[in-house]
């Protein structure tokens, strides 16, 4: 349930739960999100799990940690290992885990794929999201690619042009293994941001966009 309340964080710090399937998919879909919370929240803490991440790519994804958020402000990172492509018939395993973070944390605030994207692993880790976190404030990020899924978000992050330079340079220079296709570039991450930026007349003209599925006032 995506809900607006005043006290989010009063107890303990803001705590975040980053989700995502690939080593990248987080910090392209929301990186600037958490780069501005982190600023601007001093209190705001993270739990970040990617559960396809093996080899080189666990190696990026560590690095991309690193460099997004201080590891003082860290409260659990898991890189799993399930195969790229395959996570629906990995379900029930992939559901364990939800359900041990179900047990362990309850976040002010997630980040997680979106249901309605064209990737089959993307839109597992989304429904598991709402099944698992039922009163939580839920928000969808958007993954550019080849499918030309992009919708029509709802909730908006203006960014300024700084953060997002920071963004972007990060991405490209961390996860190298990905330089080769050709969406993977410094333009299209500008391009969407600076859409979005747009569409909710951000002052600087960048933003991120999401899809918030419940709203409580």
């Amino acid at each position: 349930m995506l809900r607006l309340r005043p006290d989010a964080g009063s107890t303990g710090g803001l705590r975040v739960l980053c989700l995502g399937c690939h080593s990248d998919d987080i910090e392209i879909g929301c990186g600037g999100s958490i780069l501005r919370l982190a600023a601007e929240r001093q209190d705001c803490v993270f739990d970040w799990v990617v559960f396809c991440a093996i080899d080189v790519r666990a190696s990026e994804a560590k690095q991309a940690i690193a460099r997004f958020v201080e590891p003082s402000r860290l409260k659990r990172v898991l890189l799993g290992g399930f195969r790229d492509g395959f996570m629906p018939f990995a379900g029930a395993d992939i559901k364990a885990v939800f359900e041990d973070l179900k047990q362990t944390i309850s976040p002010d605030l997630i980040f997680t794929h979106s249901r309605k994207d064209a990737h089959q692993d993307h839109r597992l880790i989304a429904e598991l999201t709402w099944n698992t976190f039922r009163d939580h404030l839920i928000l969808e990020y958007e993954i550019p690619k080849y499918d030309g899924d992009m919708g029509r978000p709802s909730v908006f992050m203006p960014l300024a042009l700084d953060v997002c330079e920071k963004k972007v340079a990060l991405i490209t220079d961390v996860f190298r293994s990905q330089s080769g296709k050709r969406w993977f570039k410094r333009e299209t991450f500008l391009a969407l941001l600076r859409l979005r930026g747009m569409e909710c007349n951000s002052p600087s003209g960048y933003a991120e966009a999401f899809y918030g599925r419940k709203l409580v006032l």
